[in-house]
């Protein structure tokens, strides 16, 4: 039972957090809407953010397994692989209320939880590795400022969408993605 019980605390968290818009949520509430009471909600997570800690574990492996399979689908080269990715940055899953506002809370959190801190830099260190991986072959010895570049563009553009007036728009948050892509290696190519 234990299982099922932690994940539906996360799943619940992940909704709370995302109805409330911020971490400005109870364990009651979260417990209650998992079905259960508070006490079983501590005993099995201890704090609150303990559970959003989980919670985000949870998201990131959802993040990290659509990058995954967005990657097995891909065509073969690089920059198919590196389109790949950025359609899984920017997939619908990650513009539902919820994950935004998980993923909001989690940017915030970072600046002051040494485990949250943590796990941004596991995410970061990971869609690093994945742009380069797709880069090196295509850009050379620009490859590292190019990632960087694009892992800060995949970010921010995800922010903006994610905060602006009305729906998020997953396609044109990959236009423009891929338009900074086809700058940088049009600047590799006429080199």
């Amino acid at each position: 039972m234990e299982p099922i019980r932690k994940a539906a605390l996360v799943k619940a968290t992940i909704v709370e957090i995302g109805r409330a818009g911020s971490l400005d949520v109870t364990v009651s509430q979260i417990a209650k809407r998992a079905g259960m009471s508070s006490a079983l909600a501590h005993h099995y997570f201890g704090a609150k953010e303990d559970m959003f800690l989980a919670a985000m574990r949870h998201i990131l492996s959802l993040y990290g397994a659509e990058v995954r399979g967005a990657l097995a689908a891909a065509g073969e080269g690089p920059e198919a692989r590196l389109h790949a990715i950025v359609r899984a940055s920017f997939s619908p899953g990650n513009f539902r209320r919820e994950a935004v506002g998980a993923w909001l809370n989690f940017y915030v959190l970072a600046q002051t939880v040494p485990e949250a801190r943590r796990l941004l830099a596991v995410y970061q260190r990971r869609l690093r590795s994945n742009l380069l991986a797709c880069l090196r072959p295509l850009v050379a010895g620009r490859a590292e400022t190019v990632a960087a570049s694009l892992g800060a563009l995949i970010d921010g553009v995800y922010l903006r969408e994610a905060l602006k007036e009305g729906q998020p728009d997953s396609a044109a948050a990959v236009a423009a993605v891929v338009d900074f892509v086809a700058a940088e290696l049009g600047k590799t190519q006429t080199k």
